[in-house]
């Protein structure tokens, strides 16, 4: 029975191939690199010649003085980006499924979305200008009130925040239409009911609209458990300083110094991957969680 389904689908596995043997090319066969991680890594030596070091790397890591308060940076922002993830497109989603106006709706929808696809490398430059307290607009709106401007980029108490509000910025457009299409899934005849029984727009939306997305909105919030330690490594490189380094330097602009500046790269493969079994021990918490309570299953 097994033979005669794979004779039946052989065409859509010899597709499949290519993809196969790119994704092993270049997602299973780097993993060979973590080895560097137990190893006093030299580049003329290579990466089976040498030095072992064993767990050296991490008892280094875990005694830098720094190292918890990136840790805590990492998980304090990525928790606040992945609220906002959720709340600031389903805000969106709701406020524009009570649009009637067709064009406007999908105007509206094309221009939250845009942003969406410029790289931070654009984007922080623009930012890094709006948010200027000198000659940026955002300065020129507060010297018209005849007050100064906060520095957002320069002062360790905003930046998170600020990182916090601009990736939202660029990022509701895409999960909005995540939201959008599991309105569309709500069976109209329920509002028909509700307006028969006197139900305005507002009891709609409370009793009708918002537990009906519920499941989707439990289900992305699940998921984005395995996000809890990536906070954005283009984002915070792009916008970030020595200056907001307390409270902005994550886990990956910290295995980017000591490898890529520092050239201490078995101490930086050690953080990256104390990182990497900390998001696939979530990212399995989350799938477990999902399929337990909504059935969400990938195969």
């Amino acid at each position: 029975m097994k033979k005669r389904k794979f004779l039946k689908n052989w065409p859509l596995h010899i597709m499949l191939l290519p993809a196969v043997i790119l994704l092993f090319i270049y997602n299973y066969i780097p993993l060979m690199g973590n080895i560097m991680a137990f190893e006093k890594f030299n580049p003329n030596k290579g990466l089976f010649g040498s030095k072992w070091v064993g767990l050296d790397n991490f008892k280094y890591v875990l005694l830098m003085p720094d190292f918890f308060q990136v840790l805590w940076n990492t998980f304090y922002i990525a928790s606040m980006k992945v609220i906002a993830s959720i709340v600031v497109p389903v805000l969106v989603a709701l406020l524009l499924n009570e649009v009637r106006n067709v064009k406007y709706k999908r105007v509206v929808q094309t221009i939250v979305y845009f942003p969406h696809f410029l790289s931070w490398v654009i984007l922080s430059g623009i930012m890094i200008d709006v948010l200027s307290p000198s000659t940026g607009i955002i300065g020129d709106l507060f010297a018209l009130f005849g007050a100064k401007a906060p520095f957002f980029l320069g002062d360790p108490k905003l930046f998170p925040y600020t990182l916090v509000i601009t990736e939202s910025w660029k990022e509701f457009g895409f999960g909005t239409i995540v939201y959008l299409a599991a309105l569309t899934g709500i069976d109209p005849t329920l509002y028909e009911a509700s307006m028969i029984d006197g139900a305005n727009r507002w009891k709609q939306v409370l009793h009708i609209t918002i537990p009906g997305i519920l499941p989707i909105v439990f289900l992305m919030a699940v998921l984005s458990m395995g996000n809890i330690l990536n906070a954005g490594f283009d984002q915070v490189f792009n916008l970030y300083s020595p200056q907001v380094y307390k409270t902005g330097d994550i886990l990956d602009t910290l295995v980017y110094r000591i490898g890529m500046i520092d050239a201490q790269y078995g101490v930086a493969t050690a953080v990256g991957l104390f990182k990497s079994v900390v998001s696939f021990t979530m990212l399995t918490i989350s799938y477990i969680l999902a399929y337990k309570y909504t059935d969400y299953r990938v195969f």
